[in-house]
């Protein structure tokens, strides 16, 4: 098993997480954030990882400190999980359509983190989660991950379905990227 538990404690956040790349995408979310909480579930879905997360946050701030530490953790889980990454796919791309928005994205495990998040919101909030920590979270995520990914809001105009959509399309992306499709390290150097 594909598995990792990471622990992070700063004077803004408090963050337990456990991930497996090879579950059926259980979730235990409690963020404190109930549309985050709903993004870390259909993440979750959609890519098959089983995630577990305890957070405990300073949400009378506002919820950047939060979202942005959680993306810092999921990612430093995936990539222990990844472990030598022997076998992966490593590159996914896809197109996400979600009612009238579309979300792209393409990853590649190579062991840098970049993120290239293209997106704007036409509100500050989507319920209690505030729309510009949203690009916060997947750089996070990709830095983090050690993975470079580019993620773009195409079209929308209802940002609960814009963030959604990236969410899903990162997700069918990381699903495809660590999933064991040979017995070798896919890279020409012979590793990532």
């Amino acid at each position: 098993m594909r598995e990792a538990r990471i622990e992070r404690k700063t004077g803004e956040t408090d963050i337990s997480i456990i991930v497996n790349l090879d579950g059926t995408g259980r979730v235990k979310s409690q963020t404190g954030i109930g549309f985050f909480d709903h993004m870390v579930n259909s993440f979750a879905t959609h890519s098959g990882i089983d995630i577990f997360l305890e957070v405990k946050g300073d949400l009378s701030v506002d919820c950047h400190h939060t979202v942005e530490d959680i993306g810092i953790v999921l990612g430093k889980a995936i990539k222990v999980a990844l472990g030598d990454r022997k076998g992966i796919n490593r590159f996914s791309d896809c197109f996400i359509p979600m009612d009238e928005s579309l979300a792209f994205c393409a990853i590649d495990i190579s062991g840098r983190g970049f993120c290239d998040f293209k997106g704007d919101f036409l509100y500050k909030n989507c319920g209690d989660y505030e729309t510009d920590a949203t690009p916060e979270f997947f750089r996070a995520l990709a830095n983090n991950a050690e993975i470079t990914l580019h993620i773009k809001s195409l079209n929308g105009n209802n940002d609960h379905h814009k963030i959604e959509a990236l969410f899903k399309a990162c997700a069918r992306c990381l699903k495809e990227a660590v999933k064991i499709s040979s017995s070798g390290i896919p890279s020409s150097k012979g590793m990532i």
